[in-house]
């Protein structure tokens, strides 16, 4: 893939979550909690596998929509590279259902889950879960710290992840 064609995907998916979820609640004043349907993201994080000890590194970008009490879906793509180079990038993109659990507080935790694709000259498909916490710092800019374990069947095994990134509204 591109990273024209990335890039024009990583926007479509961000413009599609802002016009489909409202941005705020007419006649609500600064003071009162606000109920987030939808942000998108960056992050950048450190992981590992499983099977042959790599270290890599992990960025990209995602949207997220929550449309039934907190829960909603969400799609990401980004990169995994070796620290040491030895293999390669590899692209990663995924689909998952989420769970957050005070999407109107400061501290929204939440859980995720769904379905991977790892990508280079070939494809893996797989499927991830995990976990973390957005801390909306204002009420349109957040913070989001996060685990992600993406499991796949071909020899890399598990890819942990630990990543930290920037949420808007």
């Amino acid at each position: 893939m591109k990273i024209n064609s990335l890039f024009t995907f990583i926007v479509l998916i961000f413009l599609l979550f802002s016009i489909a979820t409202p941005s705020g609640v007419p006649g609500q004043s600064r003071g009162q909690a606000v109920e987030r349907r939808g942000w998108g993201y960056f992050f950048v994080g450190v992981g590992g596998t499983s099977e042959n000890s790599i270290a890599f590194i992990n960025a990209g970008g995602g949207a997220e929509g929550l449309f039934y009490k907190g829960f909603g879906i969400g799609a990401e793509i980004g990169s995994i590279t070796p620290v040491n180079n030895g293999g390669g990038t590899i692209g990663l993109a995924s689909v998952n259902v989420i769970g957050h659990f005070n999407r109107s507080g400061k501290v929204d935790p939440f859980v995720t889950g769904g379905a991977s694709l790892a990508f280079r000259s070939g494809w893996a498909g797989g499927g991830n879960f995990g976990g973390g916490v957005h801390w909306w710092v204002k009420n349109r800019l957040g913070l989001r710290f996060e685990f992600r374990d993406h499991i796949f069947s071909t020899d890399a095994g598990h890819f942990y992840i630990f990543r930290m990134g920037v949420s808007f509204r």
